[in-house]
């Protein structure tokens, strides 16, 4: 997505021009309130605004939520100008929640934290967001599909697909998959030039899919994909091009790496070729090299071994992408799942909220991300570490909600 150019609906763009870029408070006044006039007390933007509070401060159901801001009704009041200092009850959160346009509140979110990551990386030169070291720094997006697990009872929860910026943290869009639909089908239309012309796309190997590699190369964008047992021709011919040692190796190329942490020995050996575009050609629009991914993992304690071979392909040309950024953005790609997903749940407690009234679930997610979008956009490191300085320094929260800048602990 290129933030020099990055548009939404007329409205809403015309609307954020007024705003100033890093509050979200005043971000969130753009969002069409479609509550009833009657009895309303809490302009929506500020019923948002309290959640996206409590969050920050760790607080990971309605309940709790409610309770935090009550308990702190004097600060809140003053800071956002309110005549009273009663705090909202839970219903009136659920029936906001319920209410909101998961769509808009999804444009508005998202174009604010471009706004704030361009004004970070151009200050007060905008031309240099249009220098090629700059754009290929914010190429990689990564889409992978989450449950929300404690929206239901049944076996099948609400499951919602997300679009993760990776360098960023930026969610660039969510989408809830409907019933009698999968995330194949839901993504079709979600395809458009805005998130995928100019990116790298990568997604985990549901979607290595003929149709989604034709719909990216279409849109001007490139795609990594993992071939497995959905598609075991792909695969058995991926392999057996690295299994012979007959042919030409002349034009393969590759690369490895060693990795120490969190007590693992990690090696990684990657194998790349464009041998196989021509046989491809036909079937995997824009194919340009197919690859071999070994992964021995050694755990230090037990000194056990895991071992693991991938086999993927790639519309990035060998000369666009060596095999290092292959192994590279094939690593990243698990961001989605670290630095999003685990902490929704894990940090957030998303999987534990048992929220489940309309589309509350489905927002209550979109606050999660939006909630860790602010903390990487402000440097945080341990998210978990920093909501524990939030609740006890509740000004430093109100802050980052207001203007964008707080102390990290």
């Amino acid at each position: 997505m290129d933030y020099s150019t990055f548009t939404l609906s007329t409205r809403v763009e015309d609307d954020q021009e007024k705003l100033p870029v890093l509050s979200l408070y005043q971000t969130l006044q753009a969002l069409p309130d479609r509550r009833r006039k009657q009895g309303k007390r809490y302009e929506l933007a500020l019923v948002l605004s309290l959640l996206v509070l409590a969050k920050l401060a760790g607080q990971t159901s309605l309940s709790a939520a409610t309770e935090w801001v009550r308990h702190r009704c004097e600060p809140f009041a003053l800071r956002f100008g309110l005549r009273r200092q009663q705090m909202p009850c839970q219903m009136t959160y659920c029936n906001v929640l319920a209410r909101v346009d998961s769509k808009q509140l999804d444009e508005l979110l998202t174009a604010f934290f471009i706004r704030w990551e361009a004004q970070s990386r151009c200050g007060e030169e905008p031309s240099r967001l249009l220098t090629p070291a700059v754009q290929a720094e914010h190429d990689h997006v990564a889409v992978d599909g989450k449950a929300l697990r404690a929206t239901s009872k049944e076996p099948h929860p609400v499951h919602q697909l997300s679009c993760y910026e990776v360098a960023t943290g930026t969610v660039l869009w969510h989408c809830n998959v409907k019933d009698k639909e999968n995330e194949i089908s839901a993504l079709k239309s979600l395809f458009a030039p805005s998130w995928v012309s100019g990116r790298i796309v990568t997604l985990d190997a549901m979607h290595t899919q003929r149709e989604l590699c034709a719909h990216v190369h279409r849109l001007a964008g490139a795609y990594l994909l993992i071939a497995k047992d959905n598609q075991p021709t792909l695969r058995e011919d991926i392999a057996d091009l690295f299994e012979d040692c007959s042919p030409d190796r002349r034009r393969w190329k590759e690369a490895e790496t060693w990795d120490k942490g969190h007590g693992r020995l990690e090696h990684r050996h990657i194998v790349c070729s464009p041998d196989l575009n021509d046989w491809f050609g036909k079937d995997w629009e824009g194919i340009e090299q197919v690859f071999r991914l070994e992964r021995t993992t050694r755990i230090l304690k037990t000194g056990r071994l895991r071992h693991e071979v991938v086999y993927g392909l790639s519309s990035l040309s060998m000369s666009e992408a060596s095999p290092q950024r292959i192994l590279q953005l094939v690593r990243e790609h698990w961001a989605i799942e670290n630095r999003l997903h685990h902490r929704r749940d894990v940090t957030l407690g998303e999987d534990g909220c048992q929220t489940r009234t309309g589309s509350a679930p489905s927002v209550l997610a979109q606050l999660n991300s939006a909630v860790l979008s602010l903390m990487d956009r402000i440097g945080v490191g341990n998210v978990a570490r920093q909501m524990r300085y939030f609740n006890a320094h509740v000004d430093q929260a109100l802050d980052l909600v207001l203007t964008g800048q707080c102390l990290v602990y």
